[in-house]
């Protein structure tokens, strides 16, 4: 209990700090969205959280406006805008999610929050992974940072993600609950700032 007061702690200070001094990047990928593409600068969308309640995530918009219809992408996905591929690339799009994480809807570490009818196929022991607040990275997101190219390279990808991905990341997400700590936390924050593989899971 006293890790998970911690973790709650720093997610909320840190996303503050970090807020602040990322103002003048918002800017320029905001501009950098309007002046590429139609559409608003952010993307929303209801995804499934702690306790499996429904929350909104915000991230900066990467496809064509109004084409979200399908929850598994990848990367030769003909929605996604030029500049749009650029921020995916290198994690840019997921900023946003720093107001989540100040709102206490997310974590910096945590399972991906998925969209509604992912979390309704956890089943006995895999559904404690809806007691955690879900993450802007992970152990999961550590392994599989790369997993729009892998979509991209089988002939039918919500089928391999429904298959072998989405159980892989259920099991990872488990194991992660059993070691949650700030040091963990920070251990996992700093291998996905250097993009470095976790071994650990």
């Amino acid at each position: 209990m006293i890790n998970r007061i911690i973790k709650y702690l720093f997610d909320r200070l840190v996303a503050l700090i970090a807020l602040a001094l990322l103002v003048p990047v918002f800017t320029l990928i905001a501009a950098g969205i309007k002046i590429t593409s139609k559409g608003p600068v952010f993307f929303r969308q209801k995804r499934v959280g702690k306790d499996g309640k429904l929350f909104t995530i915000i991230k900066f918009r990467t496809m064509a406006a109004n084409d979200g219809i399908n929850t598994v992408t990848a990367s030769n996905d003909n929605r996604i805008t030029k500049f749009g591929a650029f921020l995916r690339k290198w994690k840019f799009d997921e900023l946003p999610e720093l107001i989540n994480v100040l709102t206490g809807e997310m974590s910096f570490v945590g399972p991906r929050p998925d969209v509604p009818g992912y979390a309704d196929q956890l089943k006995g022991h895999d559904r404690k992974i809806l007691s955690l607040r879900p993450g802007i990275t992970g152990p999961a997101s550590l392994k599989y940072y790369n997993e729009e190219e892998i979509l991209a390279g089988v002939e039918n990808p919500k089928e391999y993600n429904d298959r072998v991905i989405f159980p892989d990341k259920v099991r990872i997400n488990l194991k992660y609950m059993e070691r949650i700590s700030l040091m963990e936390d920070l251990r996992i924050i700093v291998n996905t700032i250097l993009r470095k593989q976790d071994n650990e899971y």
